[in-house]
């Protein structure tokens, strides 16, 4: 029998600075933390696969003019689209647009930390 993939499994994105990335996800997006986390990242205990900020590894420069994540669309699930962007631009947080219907419900897209893009929907 050949090998295949699954499904996704574990997603990190690789930050300057973890503490701050992480205090954005809990404050504003109200993740919280797993138990436990390896050195150097801060692993939530999201459903159905964990997500993760971390150091950036060795080789990677997040420095410069380079957008992060350029070409990826990570979407985040919620209760509630609408509530969730009047407190995110209620914070200053950059938010693309308004909420907008989308085929998975009302969504939306902000900047989240290191300039990732990042797109919310569902409620």
């Amino acid at each position: 029998m050949t090998a295949a993939v699954e499904g996704l499994d574990f997603i990190a994105l690789q930050v300057t600075d973890v503490p701050a990335a992480a205090a954005f996800f809990e404050e504003h997006l109200g993740l919280r933390r797993a138990p436990a986390s390896p050195p150097g990242a801060v692993v939530f205990a999201t459903s159905p696969v964990p997500f993760a900020v971390r150091e950036p590894l060795p080789g990677t420069d997040l420095t410069g003019d380079a957008v992060p994540g350029l070409g990826v669309a990570l979407w985040l699930r919620t209760d509630d689209a609408p509530a969730l962007h009047a407190r995110l631009v209620d914070a200053g947080v950059e938010v693309a647009g308004p909420v907008q219907d989308s085929p998975f419900g009302p969504m939306f897209t902000f900047t989240g930390p290191g300039g990732y893009r990042l797109t919310v929907h569902g409620g």
